[in-house]
C-alpha cells in the first residue's frame, strides 16, 4: 500500500512538471489579426510534425499585455508565443516573430 502511494505521488510529480514545462514552451503560429483599440491579437496554431501538419485549427482570440508586443508584428506572420490564462481570459505573456 506505501509503495503504492509512492509510485502515485512520483507520478503526479513528473504530470506536474511536464505541465509547467510544456507552458513554458513556445507555442507555434500565424498571425490573422490585431486589434490595437482592444488590445487583442488572433493567431491560428499551427502543428508541428509530420501527421497532421497540414491541418490548422480556428484562429485563437489572445489578450495582448502591451501593445508594444505587437509593434513590429503583421497579419500574416509566423510567430512564437507563451500563454497563461488568468481569470478566464487567455492573454499573450510572451510574443516573438520568426524569421
Amino acid at each position: 500500500m506505501r509503495a503504492a502511494t509512492i509510485a502515485l505521488a512520483g507520478i503526479a510529480a513528473v504530470a506536474i512538471s511536464m505541465s509547467v514545462a510544456a507552458a513554458e514552451q513556445g507555442t507555434t503560429g500565424m498571425v490573422t489579426g490585431i486589434n490595437r483599440l482592444n488590445g487583442t491579437i488572433s493567431i491560428q496554431r499551427i502543428q508541428t510534425g509530420t501527421v497532421g501538419a497540414n491541418t490548422s485549427g480556428t484562429a485563437e482570440e489572445f489578450k495582448i499585455k502591451d501593445n508594444a508586443m505587437v509593434e513590429d508584428i503583421h497579419a500574416g506572420d509566423r510567430v512564437t508565443f507563451s500563454t497563461s490564462d488568468g481569470g478566464g481570459t487567455k492573454m499573450i505573456t510572451k510574443l516573438d516573430r520568426q524569421k
